[in-house]
């Protein structure tokens, strides 16, 4: 594995093997890797002979009361699983490569990125946005892959893609969990013991709208409920929101369906976590 920080020896690199004719797949992260970083390297080995992950703590998408500083950060360990799972191209840029000088330039959402996340944490999604799209202008990979996890970023990175005709393919690889069912995310280091319990709520409210909607409610606000149901059994969680959407345009529709989203975003212990489920029929 070549370790890079500069966009110019990235892209001299990714000459080489797009002249042999050798696809690339990419891989953003913004690092501390978990096993669920690890399988969405594992679709891309999958899918290309070049892999290419990302580490990069995008300050653009913080808030100035957000975590930014704290964010957890491992660049050796997180150097050695990368290695481990086979990436070829590990690009760990300072925030000063991606963002020279003064910004006259972002990407913005529309209104797609204007509720849930985009509400709770205004600039977000242009933060997100701007630096996936430097990542596909550097990289120019023929494919990229994202974690289900953070459905409604997953959604904007596919209507940015086909508004903006980059010309990749978007997989999304479903959320890797842990064995009682919390979604693997690397701001769980931040959970202490309780919190950690208190924090399958979030898992346990999806899986109780899952049940309704499997057992034929399709109503909305019914669904909702169910989950409510289960996160008011928790009052120390402060819940930021919990609703069913439609997929494409996160908006709630009177009646759920096949592919509809449920999302929640919670604080738990002063650490604040999200989570999704895609309905299925039976």
């Amino acid at each position: 594995m070549r370790t890079l920080t500069r966009i110019a020896e990235l892209r001299e690199a990714l000459a080489e093997e797009r002249k042999n004719g050798r696809l690339t797949a990419l891989v953003p992260t913004m690092g501390f890797l978990h096993e669920g970083h690890l399988t969405l390297i594992d679709e891309a080995r999958g899918r290309c002979p070049v892999v290419v992950l990302s580490i990069f703590v995008n300050p653009l998408q913080f808030g100035p009361n957000e975590d930014l500083a704290r964010y957890p950060r491992d660049p050796e360990g997180d150097a050695q699983k990368a290695a481990g799972r086979g990436v070829d191209i590990l690009f760990a840029p300072q925030a000063n490569e991606l963002y020279r000088g003064e910004r006259s330039v972002i990407v913005t959402p529309l209104a797609l990125g204007e509720e849930w996340e985009g509400s709770v944490r205004p600039g977000h999604f242009a933060g997100v946005l701007t630096v996936v799209a430097k990542l596909f202008n550097i990289v120019m990979p023929n494919v990229a892959v994202f974690g289900q996890k953070d459905a409604q970023q997953v959604a904007l990175v596919r209507a940015m893609v086909r508004d903006l005709d980059f010309p990749v393919e978007i997989v999304v690889v479903p959320t890797k969990r842990e064995a009682d069912g919390l979604a693997m995310s690397s701001r769980n280091a931040f959970l202490d013991d309780k919190s950690r319990t208190r924090a399958l709520i979030l898992s346990r409210a999806l899986g109780a709208i899952e049940l309704q909607f499997r057992n034929g409610e399709q109503r909305v606000d019914a669904l909702e409920k169910a989950g409510w149901d289960v996160l008011l059994g928790e009052p120390e969680v402060e819940v930021d929101y919990l609703a069913v959407l439609d997929p494409d345009t996160f908006r709630r529709a009177q009646l759920a369906r096949n592919g509809s989203v449920i999302v929640v975003a919670a604080r738990v212990g002063g650490t604040r976590l999200i989570d999704n489920q895609i309905l299925k029929t039976p």
